[in-house]
C-alpha cells in the first residue's frame, strides 16, 4: 500500500482528555481517527501523540496532512 485510504474528507473535531493517543495513518481503521491495528502489512504505522491537558483538536481523516495527526486543510484539495 503506497497511498493511505481516505477515511473522510473532513477532520474529526474531538475534545480529548490528557493521555497518549495513536492516530491511524493508513485510513483502514474502523475506529477513525484512531488506530485499531488494521495497518498490519500495509507499511503504515500509527502516529503516537500526547495531550497534556483537556483540549479540542481537529484530527486529519483524509490521511494526507503535512502535520500528522492534525488537520492542515489538505482535504480541500483532494
Amino acid at each position: 500500500m503506497t497511498e493511505p485510504v481516505i477515511a473522510d474528507k473532513k477532520p474529526a473535531a474531538l475534545e480529548l482528555e490528557p493521555g497518549t493517543y495513536y492516530w491511524c495513518a493508513c485510513g483502514r481503521s474502523k475506529n477513525q481517527p484512531f488506530c485499531d491495528g488494521s495497518h498490519k502489512g500495509t507499511g503504515f504505522e500509527p502516529v503516537a501523540f500526547e495531550i497534556a491537558e483537556k483540549k479540542q483538536v481537529w484530527l486529519c481523516q483524509c490521511k494526507h496532512t503535512a502535520t500528522p495527526p492534525y488537520c492542515d486543510g489538505t482535504h480541500k484539495k483532494l
